[in-house]
C-alpha cells in the first residue's frame, strides 16, 4: 500500500471513530443529564450545546468515589469537547474514608487491566478536598481516568474509571 493509502486509511478510521464515539454518547431519551433537544432534518435529537467549555463535577454529586460506576455515568453525561473541564471532588483521608487519587493511564490496555505502571497521578490522595482540583482536557486524544489506590483495587472493584474522547465544539 502506497504511504498515500495509508494516510487514507488513517483519515477514515479517525473518522469513524469519532462518529462511533459521538453516537455512543447521545442520548436520544432525554432523560439524563441537562438536555436542551431540538429536532435536526432527518428526525433525530441533538444535544444543542453552547459554545463555551463546561465544568464538570466527575460523578455529578456523588463525586469521586468508591462503588461508583464512572464508566456508566461518562457515557451518560457525555459527549465532552475539546477545553471542557473535569472537577474531581473526593473526601481526603481520615478515620472513616479510604483515600483516593486519579491517575491518567497511558493507553486503553493499562486502562482495561487497571495497571497503573506507567500511570501518571495528576490528583493527590488531598487534591480532592474541598472544590477539588481541576483537569482540562486540551488534547484531541482518548483519557483514561482511574483511581490508583491500593494498588489499582479501586479501580478494578470499585468501578473508579472512566475513558473519554473529547470532540470538536462545533460553532453553529
Amino acid at each position: 500500500m502506497k504511504s498515500g493509502g495509508v494516510i487514507c486509511l488513517a483519515v477514515v478510521i479517525v473518522a469513524m471513530s469519532m462518529f462511533g464515539i459521538a453516537m455512543a454518547n447521545r442520548n436520544l431519551t432525554g432523560t439524563a443529564g441537562n438536555w436542551n433537544h431540538t429536532e435536526n432534518y432527518w428526525g433525530y435529537w441533538y444535544k444543542n450545546v453552547s459554545q463555551d467549555s463546561k465544568r464538570i463535577v466527575v460523578g455529578g454529586s456523588e463525586n469521586w468515589r468508591f462503588g461508583f460506576n464512572y464508566t456508566d455515568w461518562a457515557i451518560k453525561n457525555g459527549p465532552f469537547y475539546l477545553n471542557d473541564t473535569l472537577v474531581f471532588r473526593y473526601d481526603p483521608p481520615n478515620d472513616t474514608t479510604f483515600p483516593h487519587s486519579v491517575y491518567l493511564l497511558p493507553n486503553f490496555w493499562s486502562f482495561r487491566n487497571c495497571d497503573l505502571r506507567r500511570a501518571k497521578k495528576i490528583g493527590e490522595v488531598t487534591a480532592g478536598a474541598g472544590e477539588g482540583f481541576e483537569y482540562v482536557l486540551k488534547r484531541w486524544q482518548p483519557y483514561y481516568f482511574a483511581c490508583g489506590e491500593r494498588n489499582g483495587f479501586h479501580c478494578n472493584v470499585g468501578m473508579m474509571k472512566f475513558a473519554l474522547w473529547p470532540l470538536f465544539r462545533w460553532h453553529y
